[in-house]
């Protein structure tokens, strides 16, 4: 087993804010070049590897691996007195803002600028707005540069990600921001690395989809162009830590999460659940009563209807620039997707029931 960790660190120290995917895009259409048999590209931008079955005859049943290259960020708004002002892209909390590193993807010049997210004095904000939390339209992002400068570079529009620096902890841990849903993108390049082993019969689609983050966009529309027979969605769930241990959470290191949901088929989760028991892979069962708020909301609406699965990778700090994995965790998810595309017979689609 190769070491995904290089491939990591490049994909979290580059931007793909929701919208604007394609310097991630770029190292992944590098790194699956060689690992899979066909590599486009959707209108949408969305990544499709084919890995071709090789144990049953054309047409063969598909299987679509979808997890999402896109991240959460922010755009700017307006540019005063050489400060940028800003919104989010993506669900952000306002408490972790002040004081992060970022980089604006400045279309003026097409140069990315580097600053600081920065607020006022509390004392000169409107009363009451300076207790507790400082509400996302009094924040500013400075990046030193003169006013004329900056209204020059940059435009209303302009994405900004997240400029923290990929960091490895201690106990096989990495940190940075954008892991969701990166690590499950290495997570899919682990699971196409184990197929170039095996023989399996049904084709196997890598995606690495757009968009998630605000539209399930990606989702909807690969599945409709690719119309797999079965689709897994690869996401993060939420790890456990300080303040963070009801059942919604997950150990890091320990395992990954199987998805109880409207949005999964259970048929599709017990072979994931037998799959995982024959190869010693230690799983958990992750409810979801309502949405999953991962691609496999859109996965299985599209056309008629495609049976899903919802598969994750315990994270802490989610939507946050300090996302924490354990890199134990992607590789075991890795492995578990080729497990399991390996599983299925030819006539796998023909056992599906609601029983």
């Amino acid at each position: 087993m190769t070491d995904i960790l290089p491939f990591l660190k490049s994909l979290i120290s580059v931007s793909g804010v929701s919208g604007d995917e394609v310097r991630a895009a770029e190292l992944i259409r590098e790194r699956w070049s060689s690992l899979t048999d066909d590599l486009s590209q959707s209108p949408l931008g969305s990544l499709h590897g084919l890995k071709r079955g090789t144990l049953a005859a054309s047409p063969r049943p598909s299987l679509m691996i979808a997890a999402h290259m896109d991240a959460i960020g922010m755009m700017v708004v307006r540019v005063a007195e050489g400060f940028i002002y800003f919104t989010n892209i993506g669900g952000i909390d306002p408490r972790v803002l002040p004081g992060a590193s970022v980089t604006v993807h400045a279309s003026g010049t097409g140069e990315d600028l580097y600053g600081v997210i920065a607020m006022p004095p509390a004392n000169l904000l409107p009363e009451g707005e300076g207790d507790g939390v400082v509400a996302m339209k009094y924040l500013f992002i400075d990046t030193g540069l003169l006013p004329g400068e900056v209204a020059k570079r940059v435009n209303v529009g302009d994405r900004i990600s997240f400029g923290t620096e990929p960091l490895e902890l201690s106990g096989g841990y990495i940190s940075g921001h954008t892991l969701d849903n990166r690590a499950s993108v290495a997570a899919l390049t682990v699971c196409l690395e184990e197929l170039q082993s095996k023989k399996h019969s049904w084709d196997v689609w890598a995606a690495a989809t757009v968009q998630e983050e605000t539209s399930f966009g990606g989702a909807y529309t690969s599945a409709f162009q690719l119309r797999p027979t079965v689709a897994v969605a690869l996401d993060v769930t939420f790890g456990k830590g300080a303040g963070a241990n009801g059942y919604q959470t997950f150990p890091l290191g320990k395992g990954v999460a199987l998805g109880i949901s409207p949005s999964v088929h259970p048929f599709l989760y017990r072979r994931f659940k037998e799959v995982a028991a024959r190869v010693e892979i230690p799983v958990a069962d992750d409810p979801m009563p309502e949405y999953s708020s991962t691609d496999a909301d859109a996965l299985q609406l599209t056309a008629e209807g495609i049976p899903t699965m919802v598969f994750s990778i315990p994270l802490r700090y989610m939507h946050t620039p300090v996302e924490v994995v354990a890199l134990k965790d992607i590789q075991r998810a890795g492995r578990l997707l080729a497990e399991f595309a390996a599983s299925l017979e030819a006539d796998f689609i023909e056992q599906i029931t609601w029983d």
